[in-house]
């Protein structure tokens, strides 16, 4: 049986902060939400967005397999 999976992307300091930019996770049982993953790879960030499959998303949005999840801080600098 093939494991259920999704892409899952980070950007910014996120990226420098957990050490990897991309990387395929696996979904635990049941289904899945992005703040559920969110919480499970212990991302924290104030102002932090969410895209699945490139498109905006809530952190309420379910998660099937195959998708891809970016988690996109607030953009800083000048």
């Amino acid at each position: 049986m093939t494991k259920a999976t999704v892409r899952v992307l980070l950007f910014g300091r996120l990226r420098e902060e957990h050490g990897w930019g991309e990387r395929l996770v696996e979904l635990p049982r049941p289904v899945t939400t992005v703040a559920q993953l969110q919480q499970r790879l212990h991302i924290h960030c104030p102002g932090l967005r969410w895209a699945v499959n490139q498109d905006f998303a809530t952190p309420d949005h379910p998660l099937r397999p195959g998708d891809e999840l970016a988690f996109l801080p607030p953009i800083t600098g000048g």
